[in-house]
């Protein structure tokens, strides 16, 4: 039974922004330190922190023989049973990171001339230079690190959909990234047939590791060992060609040098060079998001269901009486529409003290779409916050003046207000083209008829197809994350 099911969310995996596990078994994807490493919200940032002192205390007390400290570090990374990711074949049981396995762990980094060389600097690079650590490794050891953050995201994620909380519930080790040290607590978390559960964001899960070895090895190492034969006149793995030109081959490159893992440990220890240009290439590329499509495949979960999330906002009858269920309905469409641009919706966040509460509040997470192009260009955007007005008459200036109150140059400058219908749909407009002039932030107005645009729009995105027979001039495939209406309706309000 899925989270969703076990709850009775009344939602499916592709409105909700954690990953819909199930509470005994486990889901195929994994959390992927270097997609972590390309997040910019502040929750990100703490992940981030913690996997880099994490990691460092772990290098630094090898590189200076300091076991015990290793031990230390090592010794409390358990089983993270919780989050239910993974490979275990029937309940969750620890597939990977157990006692034995970091007692290894340690042993085998100890031993480690990748790591005394400097060649290991992050966790990811155990998954290539450490015998029988791969994806489903790295993962467990950080989820063990992100343990804290992943609870403080579990109990947003309770707060916003009821999920009922239990209180002293173990923490299990949390990584103190200031005092470099494990603590261990109570809290409060979900309990699910009899174990807790840790929800984990759709955003950092993969079904593989963004740096991959068979990457490295087939696009990186091989043809640099290629090139180093070619130009080497003793060579016996060159060939001539009939046209005189030197041709080394892949398949006697393997053959010569091999591919398991302990060769391709060998042959970069050679050239270090070789491995770190791979890893700054890939750092400058942000992994590519798990998509609906492809959690859904892993997950055995429908996609999501369009039309069905935009009839339940239109449906909605008008009033006040129905504002709670439009808020829902429109955070379910949007988190649908937006992933992964957006991410982590937070439902009522306060500001100014309480003073002030925002409807649904994103994290951006865009690197290129409608939403990258708004940090582009500079406009304020970190996070993405949304208002709804269930209104049954005109919305008007002072909700307007509502949503443009809550911006700030730290928080973001850009804003929907969702709503039903307008009388005078153009004359409001201008007003949000009056709000971005005056330098009070950018409003994007959606009602009834434009959550229907955008839903045609990413369903045409969807399932687009290249023309036949192809036309004289190339065409370019629609994106879902470049949104049309709303780069039509931020031009209005900068022209």
């Amino acid at each position: 039974m899925r989270v969703s099911e076990y709850y009775n969310l009344n939602r499916g995996q592709g409105t909700l922004d954690f990953v819909d596990v199930d509470t005994v078994m486990d889901v195929p994807v994994y959390i992927d330190p270097s997609t972590i490493r390309h997040l910019s919200d502040d929750w990100g940032k703490e992940c981030i922190q913690m996997l880099t002192t994490f990691f460092d205390s772990v290098l630094d007390a090898v590189r200076h023989g300091d076991k015990s400290r290793s031990d230390y570090l090592l010794g409390n990374l358990g089983e993270p049973n919780e989050t239910h990711l993974g490979i275990s074949k029937g309940k969750s049981a620890g597939r990977g990171f157990g006692k034995q396995m970091s007692e290894d762990f340690a042993a085998k980094l100890a031993k480690s001339q990748a790591a005394k060389s400097g060649l290991i600097e992050d966790l990811e690079d155990t998954a290539f230079f450490i015998d029988r650590v791969d994806k489903d490794i790295v993962s467990d050891i950080t989820t063990n690190i992100i343990r804290g953050p992943l609870i403080t995201y579990t109990r947003q994620m309770a707060a916003a959909f009821g999920i009922p909380l239990e209180e002293g519930v173990d923490s299990g080790p949390v990584w103190n990234a200031q005092a470099l040290k494990w603590e261990i607590g109570l809290t409060e978390l979900p309990i699910a047939d009899g174990e807790k559960l840790l929800l984990v964001p759709k955003v950092i899960v993969r079904r593989d590791l963004h740096l991959s070895r068979s990457d490295y090895y087939k696009n990186h190492l091989v043809p640099t060992l290629q090139s180093e034969e070619e130009a080497d006149p003793r060579s016996k793995l060159v060939t001539v060609l009939k046209s005189g030109k030197k041709k080394v081959f892949r398949k006697d490159v393997e053959g010569k040098y091999g591919s398991t893992k302990p060769d391709v440990t060998r042959e970069t220890l050679k050239r270090p060079s070789v491995y770190r240009h791979f890893k700054e290439i890939k750092a400058e590329i942000a992994p590519d998001v798990i998509s609906h499509s492809e959690l859904s495949e892993a997950n055995s979960t429908p996609p999501p269901d369009y039309q069905a999330l935009l009839q339940a906002v239109i449906g909605t009858p008008t009033g006040n009486a129905e504002a709670n269920n439009y808020h829902a309905r429109v955070e379910a469409l949007l988190t649908a529409l937006f992933y992964p641009s957006l991410a982590m919706p937070e439902m009522e966040h306060e500001i100014h003290d309480g003073r002030k509460r925002i409807d649904i509040t994103y994290t951006n997470n865009a690197k290129d779409g409608f939403f990258g192009f708004l940090t582009r260009h500079k406009i304020p955007a970190q996070y993405v916050f949304v208002e709804c007005k269930n209104y049954g008459r005109e919305v008007a200036n002072p909700e307007l003046d509502q949503i443009s109150s809550r911006f700030s140059p730290l928080r973001g400058k850009f804003g929907i207000l969702a709503c039903r219908s307008f009388k005078d749909k153009d004359r409001f407009l201008s007003r949000c083209r009056d709000t971005a002039l005056d330098h009070r932030g950018f409003v994007v107005a959606l009602d009834d008829g434009d959550m229907e645009k955008l839903v045609t729009d990413v369903t045409a995105s969807i399932n687009w197809v290249p023309p036949f027979p192809p036309p004289a001039q190339p065409t370019v495939p629609p994106r879902v994350e470049n949104y049309p209406l709303l780069h039509e309706r931020l031009k209005l309000l900068v022209s």
